[in-house]
């Protein structure tokens, strides 16, 4: 699984908030690409919450 963040990102800190083990937020959310596999889950309930639909799985 890839995850990517797009420019429509708005830093809102829902995705950090639901797996703060895969992303960080401080301009832009940001993906910890090493602990993506072990968070599948968790990757795909922050992209369904993200307001913006920023995040992309690939």
């Amino acid at each position: 699984m890839k995850v990517r963040i797009e420019d429509s990102c708005i830093a809102c800190g829902a995705c950090e908030s639901i797996c703060d083990a895969v992303f960080s937020v401080e301009d832009i959310a940001k993906v910890n690409e090493a602990n993506v596999a072990a968070n599948e889950d968790g990757v795909k309930e922050a992209a369904e919450s993200c307001p913006v639909g920023a995040i992309v799985i690939e």
